[in-house]
Formats: structure tokens, C-alpha cells, sequence
């Protein structure tokens, strides 16, 4: 049986995602993680540091993400964005205008009528280029193309009327990007959407502003005939049409009206016109519920959802260790301390650490070295090294050395108190106390995760880690 999931559905999930974040007993994190390069000997994912894998979507795989994660920092309310693809205003592009009907087509007598040329499938295509972010970051959603002429003139103001510039485009103001919103959230490829509240107030539902021509007809008499009503469950929209040459040269809008969710304009129909040779067809452009700009959201596909998280230096007083690089960022959905208590705090350490006796006094351990126990065999990863407070940082994977060429499982071995370990430079330490990290593994629900390049970090930088999530 034919069915769809239609794109307000879409709009419906990036809504309720969006909305979960501010939900009490609803914790979002960001996690960072895989200091340990990608190699094509790795027993799972392969790949190259310059050339990452794509990261595996089954259970096995979501239990590794917490084995060689780092730390994770709590996304809040303010980190996130409904967004969009980003169309910056360009000179010489062909825009597409706003229609409700991409993706239809009309059978006539005469010839099949394709209404829904545009750039791409339907509305919310990506290649749909129907709106666009100005210099000023104004967006604009595009009324009127000229005819599918390309725009040279940039739109510009703020009214909330229809703008028509030199180029005879008609352009739609929707909102402007806030200095927050520029910094935080626009990119090269997406841009943020917002509701403009004076923008909404005034939107009309159910206008009528613009009149496309399917077929101009042949055999009308030639003349300018106004106050023509139309047809339609709305009321009280009215147009001027102009015949030359006997085809219909224009339909423009003398009023709106409102309420429309249908209507037709019966060229034939109007007194006077004559009997044509071939019927003229008119496609009145409805817009959308509530009316341009009324909820900018959903008009131009807000079906994106953008997180914004800045790392800085050590954050979380060292949760987020600096002096090394990770390759992997995520999002897991309400995780646990490590004693099973739901999570709150805004970072989380995910590593495990030992602290070395002073005597005798601990060699130097390099950072991404393996470490092995003298009593349980046990094998880690250098993280992080703290020669000071003699504490070091370490990941286990489910590999004897941790991911090297020809690896063999080894069960994960724990280290123990009061053994001696040794790194692969001969370093040595007596360990004292071993501390657990403060999420626990496997817990919570893994919803994104993303391979990357590695980053590498230092106590002198921020870093910004943008996530976009597509409903």
C-alpha cells in the first residue's frame, strides 16, 4: 500500500529532540574519546588518521565508545539550535520561489503540466533554493523569481512587507541572525532558524500574493481586467489580469484576502475575455499555515538540530586532559555516575587512573605508551601523565596492546594495588591507589557518534565541537 512519512514528521522528531533538552530528569553529553590512532591493523573500524571509519551502528561497537572515551561535558539548554542548510546570497543564482506544491503535477486535456520546477525533489530539498541569509545576516525567503531570472540585486530591510528589488525579485523578510547566533552556530554549511515574534504577529493566514501562469491560453481579448475575485474557501482575494496577444500576460494580486487553503481563478470565466482556442491555467500560491513568517521554523525546514559545546583547557578540573588528541565525538543520553546514580554534574571524567607510590619514586611515562601490570598482566594507554601528583590517566580496550598490529584479546585484565608497572620505555611505578572513573561504562544511551581527525588539544585553546543532527 503507497504510504509516506511526511517531512512534518520530520519537523515533529527535530522538535521533540529539541525540547528534551530543557525535559527535567534529561541529561545530554558531549563525549570525546579514541586518543589511540586509526590504523588498518585496528581489530575494529580500520581506517587511516587522515581517512576515519565510519563508525558501526550495533551493540559490541557502543561498548567500545566508553572503553577509549576521555570525558564527557553535559550539553545545555544553550547549546543548541534548530537550523538549516545555509544559501548565502549569491549574484547570478537562479532562486527558487516559495510554492506549497513541489513534488506535484497536473494532468491537463492539452499536455502534462509539470508546476514544481525548482532546484531540487520538493520544498525542503537541500538544493531548494528558496530562501537565503543576506550579507547583514537578514534570511529572506523568496517570493517571486522573475520568471526564473537570476537575482543580482541582495535584498535588504526588514519590513514586513514584501520587498521587490531592481531585479524584480520579491523577497520575504523571516528574521535576523543574533551575534550569538553567528558565533556560536553558523557555519559554511548550516545556519540557525529562528521565529521572528514581529514577524509572526503580522503574517496573514491563508493570503494569496502571487499567481503563477501555467499555460497563458490563446484567443482571449486583449485587456485589463480588474477586480476579479477568487475563487476558493478563503475570502476576499482579488486580482488584475492582462491579456496581449490574446494569452494571459499577468495575474497580480490587488488583495490577499485570507483563509485560504484552496483556490482556483477561472480565467475563462471573466466577463468580457471572449471564448479562447486554448484555455489559460492559473495557479494561485497559498501560503503556509498562519502565513509567510509565521513560524519560520517550520517554513524552511527546520528539521536540523545544531549543538554547540566549547572544551576549555582542563575544564572540570582536569576531566578534560590537555597534552593529547582524540578522534571521536558523541552524544549519549542520560549516563550514570559510576556508582549508578543518574548524571548531573556538567563534566564527567572517563578514564581510569592510578596514583604511584613516592618510593621509590616513579620514571617518567610518556603519553599513548602501553603499560603493562608486573603481577596481573593487565595492559593500559597512557593518556595522561601527572609527574607531579604522580597520577597517570589510562584507557583498556578489549586488545593485548591496546590496538596494535596482530592483537589478541586478553579479557580486559584489571590492574591491582601494590603492583609494580612498566611502560614500553622501561618507566616504573609502584602502584597505590586506583581510582575508577566518575561515569560509568555502558551506561545511559548512545545516540551520535562521529570519527574523525585527531584533535589535539592544549591548555592555551578552546575548542568548539558543532554537531548536526538531520530528522
Amino acid at each position: 500500500m503507497p504510504a509516506i512519512v511526511t517531512n512534518k514528521f520530520r519537523l515533529n522528531n527535530a522538535e521533540q529532540f529539541y525540547e528534551s533538552f530543557s525535559e527535567a530528569n534529561t541529561a545530554y553529553y558531549l563525549f570525546v574519546g579514541r586518543p589511540q590512532p586509526w590504523t588498518t591493523t585496528t581489530p575494529y573500524g580500520g581506517g587511516s588518521d587522515s581517512a576515519p571509519p565510519t563508525p558501526l551502528d550495533n551493540v559490541d561497537d557502543e561498548f567500545m565508545y566508553f572503553r577509549d572515551m576521555q570525558a564527557a561535558k553535559r550539553i545545555a539548554t544553550s547549546d543548541i539550535q534548530y537550523a538549516i542548510p545555509r544559501h548565502t546570497w549569491t549574484t547570478g543564482t537562479v532562486y527558487d520561489y516559495y510554492r506549497g506544491d513541489y513534488g506535484a503535477q497536473w494532468s491537463s486535456t492539452a499536455s502534462d503540466i509539470v508546476k514544481t520546477v525548482n532546484n531540487g525533489t520538493n520544498l525542503w530539498a537541500s538544493t531548494t533554493l528558496f530562501y537565503v541569509i543576506s550579507s547583514l545576516n537578514n534570511v529572506y525567503k523568496c517570493m517571486w523569481n522573475n520568471g526564473g531570472a537570476a537575482s543580482t540585486v541582495e535584498p535588504t530591510g526588514t519590513s514586513n512587507s514584501e520587498l521587490t528589488t531592481a531585479d524584480s525579485y520579491v523577497w520575504k523578510y523571516m528574521y535576523t541572525l543574533t551575534t550569538a547566533q553567528v558565533s556560536d552556530f553558523l557555519t559554511a554549511d548550516f545556519m540557525p532558524v529562528a521565529t521572528d515574534a514581529t514577524v509572526s504577529a503580522a503574517a496573514v493566514d491563508g493570503a494569496i500574493r502571487h499567481y503563477k501562469i501555467e499555460r497563458a491560453g490563446s484567443g482571449y481579448t486583449n485587456n485589463t481586467y480588474s477586480s476579479i475575485a477568487i475563487n476558493g474557501d478563503g475570502a476576499s482575494a482579488v486580482v488584475t489580469v492582462i491579456v496581449s496577444g490574446g494569452a494571459v500576460t499577468s495575474v497580480t494580486s490587488t488583495a490577499a484576502g485570507t483563509g485560504y487553503t484552496f483556490a482556483t481563478c477561472d480565467i475563462d470565466a471573466i466577463s468580457g475575455i471572449g471564448t479562447p482556442s486554448t484555455s489559460a491555467i492559473i495557479t494561485p500560491i497559498i501560503g503556509p499555515k498562519g502565513g509567510h513568517g509565521f513560524n519560520a521554523i517550520n517554513e524552511l525546514g527546520g528539521f536540523y538540530v545544531m549543538t554547540n559545546t566549547s572544551i576549555a583547557s582542563t575544564e572540570g578540573s582536569g576531566d578534560f586532559v590537555v597534552d593529547q588528541d582524540f578522534r571521536r565525538v558523541g552524544v549519549v543520553l542520560n549516563p550514570n555516575n559510576f556508582n549508578g546514580t543518574a548524571a548531573t554534574a556538567s563534566t564527567l571524567s572517563a578514564l581510569k587512573s592510578m596514583t604511584f607510590a613516592a618510593s621509590p619514586t616513579p620514571g617518567t611515562f610518556v603519553h599513548d605508551e602501553i603499560i603493562t601490570g608486573g603481577t596481573s598482566d593487565a595492559k593500559g594507554k597512557v593518556v595522561h601523565w601527572d609527574s607531579t601528583n604522580r597520577v597517570l590517566k589510562y584507557i583498556q580496550t578489549q586488545w593485548t596492546g591496546v590496538e596494535t598490529a596482530g592483537a589478541d584479546k586478553n579479557k580486559l585484565t584489571a590492574f591491582t594495588s601494590g603492583e609494580v608497572v612498566t611502560g614500553a620505555g622501561a618507566a616504573t611505578g609502584t602502584i597505590s591507589a586506583l581510582t575508577n572513573p566518575e561515569i560509568q561504562y555502558n551506561s545511559g544511551t548512545t545516540i551520535y557518534v562521529e570519527d574523525r581527525s585527531p584533535i589535539t588539544r592544549a591548555t592555551d585553546q578552546t575548542e568548539n565541537v558543532k554537531l548536526i543532527v538531520e530528522f
